[in-house]
């Protein structure tokens, strides 16, 4: 009893070299999963449709279209309502901000040239079809033909995946 009641009056000791591994095995999750995901600035305003699409977009100039306006980097162009309302074809504005972006930029380089600048339009799942093909044919006609559509990614259900697999049999 004399003994436990020594060892019971001592200090107590932190044991560091289990908190010591956890650190480190974090340490190495975070590290092996940091460059994994390109993540793109949140828009409360804009809901992104889901695809179950693996491949990753490069990172390039970015078009938010919110249910109230289209915003190049960040920067207010045009209103949704004065783009449905106005005569179909190119928007004016959409593309006068595409042609300063891109004098900003520089010209681009020769392997670049076939493939045209690269943007990524980043729509609300409600946009009419008809804005969104008349803001891609806006960037195809200046030289933004490297076009992404931003969405969410989910995984591909289960069924899909068995279902292609008895396609291919």
């Amino acid at each position: 009893m004399a003994r436990n009641h020594r060892r019971l009056q001592q200090p107590a000791r932190l044991n560091l070299v289990a908190l010591m591994d956890i650190f480190t095995i974090l340490v190495l999750f975070l590290m092996v999963n940091n460059g994994d995901v390109e993540i793109l600035q949140a828009d409360k305003n804009i809901t992104l449709p889901e695809s179950v699409a693996s491949q990753r977009p490069e990172e390039s100039l970015t078009i938010k279209v919110s249910p109230q306006s289209i915003l190049v980097q960040g920067q207010p162009v045009l209103s949704v309502t004065d783009a449905l309302a106005s005569e179909g074809g190119p928007l004016l504005a959409l593309g006068a901000e595409l042609q300063r972006q891109a004098a900003r930029s520089g010209p681009l380089a020769e392997a670049q040239q076939a493939r045209g600048r690269s943007v990524i339009i980043m729509g609300d799942e409600t946009m009419p079809y008809q804005l969104l093909q008349r803001i891609m044919s806006t960037c195809a006609s200046e030289d933004y033909r490297d076009i992404s559509l931003a969405v969410n990614s989910i995984s591909a259900p289960e069924s899909a995946h068995t279902e292609a697999a008895g396609a291919e049999s």
